[in-house]
């Protein structure tokens, strides 16, 4: 890959770590992006052990570029996304996937097509982690930033992706046992 070609990559990549997102962190800022990505990643790598049977080295591979698209069109929150958001968020991929060359296109470019067909294994599970990582993230939070309808959030979002795989299926109902734990300790 030219050096150029590299450098203007990496510089609209960057502009994730500008780009926050609707969550907080337990310290009281608002979650970036970048680090939403990078702790998706952590997950896949974390549960590897649980997945032998699938290419785990993809699923990090996934979890790292799934939200590179925000870098152009920033976040807009799953409750929110319409199908023309959506349409948008592909058209930002082809973007970043054009501005590169050589086998990392094509890398990029199966790994969107996979994200977005949603067929594999691996992107199911991507898909898992991406969810949970969210709803694990509200939970760090004070409940005082979320939105009222992100408390019933906390109790479905997500179940029906990780319904694939028995070890996140009982990730999940714990992350749903310490959101119910969390609401009721604070009295809501």
């Amino acid at each position: 890959m030219e050096i150029s070609e590299f450098l203007n990559f990496m510089h609209m990549a960057e502009n994730l770590k500008q780009v926050t997102r609707h969550s907080w962190t337990s310290k009281g800022r608002h979650e970036d992006v970048a680090a939403h990505s990078w702790r998706v990643a952590l997950m896949a790598m974390m549960v590897s052990d649980e997945f032998k049977e699938l290419d785990m080295n993809r699923v990090i591979k996934m979890c790292l570029v799934h939200d590179l698209g925000e870098s152009i069109t920033s976040d807009i929150p799953s409750f929110e996304k319409t199908d023309k958001d959506e349409a948008v968020e592909v058209e930002a991929q082809n973007q970043l996937i054009n501005c590169v060359s050589g086998e990392f296109h094509e890398e990029l470019k199966a790994l969107f097509h996979e994200i977005n067909e949603m067929k594999t294994k691996e992107a199911k599970l991507y898909k898992c982690l991406d969810k949970l990582e969210a709803l694990i993230q509200h939970n760090e939070a004070s409940l005082d930033t979320w939105l009222d309808l992100e408390r019933e959030l906390q109790l479905t979002y997500g179940i029906e992706e990780c319904e694939t795989f028995e070890y996140t299926k009982k990730l999940r109902e714990r992350v749903k046992q310490d959101s119910m734990d969390k609401m009721k300790e604070e009295g809501k």
